[in-house]
């Protein structure tokens, strides 16, 4: 059976071929099982394919990926890295906005924790798990995103040209092996959170390689 998934025009096509197949079908079921199970699940439900809407296919400049949603109430918001604004900045994402402002020699011109700024300028923020359920991180691992969300960076490496793809931590990095050096930006570094950001994010300079390649290729520089 098909599944019908809302998702911004561009990704539906890109991924059409998913919303047929069976692992999808059973992960749909999953998930709307554990929503109406009367567990706190996150993102809302609403913003599960978030991501997707908000930064169109044909408009996507950069990946920044990250492993799956944030867990405590009020936070996740269906953007890897980024809480609604009024939420007080998580660990890793106070590392990033670190590293912005040592790598531009300027603080982030976001105004809040909210990277939804990002997102409307190119910035695809993916979660390779895209819902868990409330205090348990990774709850929803292995139910069939990581195969969803690796079909659509998969698109974007073969479909499209001249994209950068940032891969923080062990994790994201596996990724680089479907990803075509000779036709995208691969960028690598640990991961921002506590634990791992001295061990090379930081200094890693992402955010100005990223830039310098883009307008290289004639699209215009992330505002970060």
């Amino acid at each position: 059976m098909r599944v019908d998934v809302r998702m911004e025009e561009g990704w539906k096509k890109a991924l059409d071929e998913e919303f047929g197949k069976l692992y999808f079908e059973i992960l749909t079921s999953f998930v709307r099982s554990a929503y109406c199970s009367g567990q706190a699940i996150y993102p809302p439900a609403r913003h599960i394919f978030r991501a997707f809407d908000v930064c169109p296919f044909e408009k996507t400049r950069v990946v920044i990926l990250g492993q799956d949603p944030y867990h405590e109430p009020g936070q996740a918001e269906g953007l890897a890295f980024s809480v609604p604004s009024g939420i007080s900045t998580p660990p890793s994402l106070r590392n990033i906005l670190t590293e912005i402002q040592n790598d531009l020699g300027q603080p982030s011109q976001l105004a809040s924790a909210h990277l939804g700024p990002w997102a409307e300028q190119g910035v695809l923020l993916l979660n390779a798990t895209l819902t868990v359920e409330a205090h348990r991180a990774g709850s929803h691992q292995g139910k069939g995103w990581e195969t969803f969300t690796d079909a659509a960076i998969e698109a974007l490496a073969k479909q499209r040209e001249h994209v950068v793809f940032m891969l923080w931590g062990s994790y994201a990095r596996r990724k680089a092996a479907m990803i075509d050096r000779s036709r995208h930006l691969v960028l690598e570094a640990p991961h921002p959170s506590p634990l791992s950001a001295h061990r090379g994010f930081f200094g890693c300079k992402h955010f100005s390689q990223a830039n310098a390649y883009l307008q290289d290729h004639g699209f215009e520089p992330i505002v970060w």
